[in-house]
């Protein structure tokens, strides 16, 4: 599915004048075609014109409603984000020449298995209620 970027512009408020256009209605037009040719060169499509309501302030407290006329164009994007895609995919790559058959692990032998440690409190000498000890990392002692 394509995914599109949004331009919105605000619409002219009056038109230009140019060779041929008498009217306002021939400038005006002739100010929409120019603004629209010059936003489709650059990929953009028109896709329709909106009138929004726009809070604005009138004196020191008060507010009023004006509307704004704005045109919306957009267009497709060029490539999809594609960059979590590369890097799962380099991610799984693995180092193994393809004529090689990877081999699975092998479970470690007792004598690779490094004793785990554990915690020991020990109380200090004459220790009391308000003194709770020292912690010591104890290695576990392995079966012989």
């Amino acid at each position: 599915m394509p995914s599109f970027e949004y331009k919105v512009v605000p619409a002219p408020k009056k038109g230009l004048r140019s060779k041929g256009a008498r009217s306002t209605e021939d400038k005006f037009a002739n100010t929409l075609q120019s603004l629209m040719n010059e936003l489709g060169a650059d990929g953009w499509e028109y896709q329709r014109a909106d009138t929004l309501p726009c809070e604005e302030r009138s004196g020191l407290t008060g507010k009023t409603t004006a509307y704004q006329n704005m045109l919306i164009f957009r267009r497709a994007l060029d490539q999809p984000d594609t960059s979590l895609l590369t890097l799962r995919k380099n991610d799984l790559s693995t180092d193994v020449a393809s004529d090689e058959i990877p081999t699975t692990k092998k479970a470690p032998t007792p004598e690779e298995v490094r004793p785990q440690e554990t915690m020991v409190t020990t109380p200090l000498g004459g220790a009391s209620r308000s003194d709770p000890g020292k912690t010591v990392n104890a290695p576990e002692v392995a079966p012989q």
